[in-house]
C-alpha cells in the first residue's frame, strides 16, 4: 500500500516551551510567567505557548493516520534543536519530505523510514519532523497489517510479543505537593520529578531539595495504599553541579547524602550536573556512576541533557556513564532510533527510560507505549502536559488497552498452533 496524499495541520503541545538558559540565569516567575528577557535564540520570550504540526498520510483505502510534531520544553538547551516553528517545520515538509512519502511503501516501516529521513544537503532533518512522520508511518504500518503498533515494532526488530507491564513515571511541574498527593493516590510507579531548576528551588547547599525528598517520602507512608512502594525520581537539572561543584567525589557525596535521608526507596537522580559537552557529560557521569557504585549506594544516575540523539544515547549506555538512560523521544527522531535505543541499552545493561515533554500531545504519547512495551523499556513517562491526570490516563489507558490485545493475539496464537498439532 502506498500513499496518496499528504496532509498538514498546526496544531498545539500540551504545555509551553522554556528557555532554560533564561531560567538558569536567574528569570524569576510572575505568576505562570517568568519576568525578563529571553537568552535563548528565536525565543520572544522566557516563555512560549509550545506549538506542533500533524501530518496526515492519506492512505490507498482513503483511511488517513496521524502524526505529531513537537519540540520539547526547552529546546535550544544542551545540544538540542532549535526552537520549533510551525510554518519553517512545514515548509521543510512539504518541499523535502512529502513527495519522499508518495513514493514509500508503508508495509515496510523501518525501510520507509530509511527513505523518508534521507538528509537533504548534507544535514540530518529536523528530529521534530522525524518524530511525526515516523509516527504516522507506524499507524501506517499497523493500519495495512490490521494489528497493532506495537506488532510492527516486534516483527521490525524479531522480538517477542510482550507481556509485561511498563512502569510509568509522573512529573509533577511547579505545582509539587499537589500533584505528589495524585500520584501517591494514583499508585503511580515512579514520581515526582519535582521540577528542581532553580536555585530558589535547589536551596543552598541543596538544602530546600532535600527536605522535598524527605516530605515526598513521608507523604507517600501518610496517604499511600498499604505495599504501595515507588521509586522516587528527581531532575535536578544540574543543579547538584551548580551549587555544590563539579568535584565528582563532591558531586556523589551529595547524592549519598539525599538516599540516606530515604533509605527504604529506591532513588533516582536525573542530571546531576552539566560538564559542559557530551564527551565531557560522559567521562565524567561515568566517574560519578562508578563511584556511586563502588560506595554500594542504591542511587541511581539518569542522564537527560547532552545525551539526546541513537549515537549520544550509544556513547553513554556503551560508557555506562549512567544507571538509566533518559531517551527523549523527540530529540532522538524516528521512532525507529528509539526502539533501537532501547535495545542498546539493553544490550549494555543500562536502563532505558523512555521519555520525552510535557509539550507533547495525545498522538505523540499513545505511540510511545508502544515502543515502550514492544521494547519492554524499564519506565515511560506520562505524558503529555504537566496536570498528571490526563497523561497518566493516556499512557495507562493505552498501555491497558495495548495489553488485552496482546494477550488476546497471544490466546489466539496457541490455538491455532494447537490445531495444526504445533
Amino acid at each position: 500500500m502506498q500513499i496518496k496524499d499528504v496532509l498538514l495541520a498546526p496544531g498545539t503541545g500540551a504545555f509551553f516551551y522554556d528557555d532554560h538558559a533564561a531560567i538558569r540565569a536567574g528569570a524569576s516567575q510572575d505568576g505562570f510567567v517568568y519576568a525578563g528577557e529571553p537568552v535563548t535564540h528565536d525565543f520572544a520570550s522566557i516563555r512560549v505557548p509550545a506549538s506542533s504540526l500533524s501530518i496526515g498520510l492519506v492512505l490507498a483505502d482513503d483511511i488517513v493516520v496521524w502524526g505529531d510534531m513537537m519540540g520539547v520544553q526547552y529546546s535550544g538547551a544542551g545540544g538540542r534543536d532549535a526552537l520549533f516553528e510551525t510554518a519553517q517545520i512545514s515548509d521543510l515538509t512539504s518541499r523535502i519530505v512529502v513527495p519522499r512519502l508518495i513514493d514509500v511503501d508503508v508495509s515496510r516501516y523501518l525501510d520507509a523510514c530509511a527513505k523518508a529521513f534521507e538528509p537533504f544537503g548534507n544535514k540530518r532533518l529536523p528530529l521534530a519532523i522525524e518524530y511525526g512522520v515516523s509516527q504516522a508511518l507506524l499507524r501506517a504500518a499497523a493500519h495495512l497489517q490490521r494489528t497493532t503498533m506495537a506488532e510492527i515494532l516486534c516483527s521490525e526488530f524479531n522480538l517477542p510479543l510482550p507481556t509485561r507491564k511498563v512502569p510509568i513515571y509522573c512529573q509533577s511541574g511547579d505545582a509539587r505537593e499537589i500533584n505528589v498527593d495524585k500520584m501517591i493516590l494514583k499508585a503511580v510507579d515512579v514520581l515526582p520529578h519535582g521540577l528542581i531548576n532553580s536555585r530558589q528551588k535547589f536551596g543552598v547547599g541543596g538544602q530546600s531539595f532535600m527536605e522535598f525528598v524527605t516530605w515526598v517520602a513521608t507523604r507517600t507512608r501518610q496517604i499511600g495504599r498499604p505495599g504501595y512502594h515507588p521509586v522516587l525520581h528527581f531532575d535536578v537539572y544540574g543543579w547538584i553541579g551548580q551549587e555544590i561543584g563539579l568535584e565528582l567525589q563532591s558531586i556523589a557525596d551529595f547524592i549519598c547524602r539525599v538516599a540516606d535521608t530515604v533509605p527504604d526507596f529506591a532513588l533516582n537522580i536525573e542530571s546531576p550536573a552539566d560538564f559542559g559537552s557530551t564527551q565531557a557529560q560522559v567521562e565524567n557521569y561515568a566517574k560519578i556512576v562508578s563511584i556511586l557504585d563502588s560506595r554500594g549506594s542504591s542511587a541511581r544516575i539518569v542522564v537527560d541533557e547532552r545525551c539526546n540523539t541513537l549515537e549520544d544515547i550509544r556513547l553513554f549506555a556503551e560508557a555506562r556513564a549512567a544507571h538509566l538512560v533518559q531517551i527523549k523521544m523527540p530529540d532522538v527522531g524516528s521512532l525507529a532510533d528509539t526502539a533501537r535505543a532501547v535495545l542498546l541499552c539493553k544490550e549494555n545493561k543500562v536502563g532505558a527510560y523512555v521519555g520525552g515533554s510535557c509539550t507533547e500531545t495525545d498522538l505523540s504519547a499513545q505511540a510511545s507505549v508502544h515502543i515502550s512495551v514492544a521494547t519492554q523499556a524499564d519506565m515511560m513517562l506520562a505524558k503529555p502536559g504537566m496536570g498528571v491526570d490526563e497523561a497518566f490516563s493516556i499512557v495507562g489507558n493505552e498501555q491497558n488497552r495495548l495489553l488485552a490485545m496482546l494477550n488476546r493475539r497471544r490466546v489466539q496464537n496457541e490455538m491455532l498452533d494447537n490445531e495444526r498439532g504445533v
